[in-house]
């Protein structure tokens, strides 16, 4: 290492000499900058050797992940069953279970997808304010890390479609990570989880949603709930629900006390089009809500930071 540092300070005095060259008579500036050029490489490529000689040793290679030193035993501070699901996954896991119960599939949702099935496929007008860099994040190949599990909602359509001419109806949830650009808060993350509803008949009714969601949640909270509806506006949808629980006693929840737990309404036929599905025929609803939402209200948490903060004295709770 000793001999690797004397070769950076010998560079760095062979960078400084660069700002002489305008000292030198203009017939001689060539010679003088292919000179120190030369020198700057020579040194560069002994870095590179020294480097190389130094990460060639037969010295026993060290587990950094390991609590202890060799051969010494685990302290009481580091049990050996140190491992646990996140209470994310635990949730997500009875979330789906749940709808698994009730028929659904579950198909597992994307980190990145396109502009087509992020906006395109879903009804999404080419104005529309969701396109827009400041609400949406984009990679610098232009892939979208998905703003909600909706953009799933095409593919299940297709994938599935097949069953509608067996006669059999399409029901499938999409659990999945979701990312916005967010003002992170104790209420808003830029990154939590989504799960998406997609239900498609020859003679589905908004009434049967309802009926579902409302199943969902009484089984989630484990209680009768009130639901309540009010008009909303998705792309996607039409008509299109603002889906409300009454909140839960174990909640402290009084009577009349209703929370907004997530989007839903009647699959637009244009959405059903674009996937190959005759609107004509064939009915749909869907839905989508958050997962992290769910769990905060489940165990009376306050600060949705605490999911993605990575602190062990929160996990160890669960």
């Amino acid at each position: 290492m000793e001999e690797i540092q004397k070769l950076k300070q010998e560079l760095k005095k062979v960078n400084a000499e660069y700002a002489g060259i305008r000292d030198i008579p203009a017939e001689e500036r060539a010679e003088f900058g292919r000179k120190i050029n030369q020198r700057k490489q020579e040194i560069l490529a002994k870095i590179v050797e020294a480097e190389k000689a130094a990460l060639d040793t037969d010295a026993e290679p060290i587990d950094i992940t390991a609590p202890t030193a060799p051969n010494e035993p685990l302290p009481e501070l580091y049990p050996q069953n140190q491992g646990s699901l996140h209470p994310l996954m635990t949730e997500l896991d009875r979330v789906t279970e749940i709808y698994q119960m009730m028929g659904f599939d579950v198909v597992e949702a994307r980190q990145l997808d396109d502009e087509y099935h992020m906006f395109d496929s879903l009804n999404f007008a080419k104005e529309h304010p969701a396109r827009d860099g400041y609400d949406t994040f984009r990679t610098e190949e232009g892939l979208i890390p998905p703003a909600h599990t909706s953009t799933m909602q095409h593919r299940v359509l297709k994938a599935y479609k097949d069953k509608l001419e067996k006669g059999e109806n399409i029901a499938v949830v999409v659990p999945g990570r979701v990312y916005r650009n967010e003002d992170v808060d104790a209420t808003h993350e830029h990154t939590f989880y989504q799960c998406e509803g997609v239900y498609v008949s020859c003679d589905c009714t908004m009434g049967q949603m309802l009926g579902i969601l409302r199943e969902f949640f009484e089984k989630y909270y484990e209680q009768k709930l009130n639901i309540r509806t009010q008009p909303g506006y998705f792309p996607f949808t039409e008509p299109s629900l603002e889906f409300m629980i009454e909140k839960p006693k174990s909640l402290g929840g009084k009577k009349g006390d209703f929370l907004e737990m997530l989007g839903c309404g009647m699959i637009h036929p244009n959405v059903l089009k674009m996937a190959g599905i005759d609107p004509t025929k064939y009915h749909g609803f869907a839905w989508g809500g958050g997962i992290d939402r769910l769990v905060m209200l489940r165990y009376g948490l306050k600060d949705v930071r605490y999911f993605e903060s990575g602190n062990l004295n929160f996990l160890k709770e669960f």
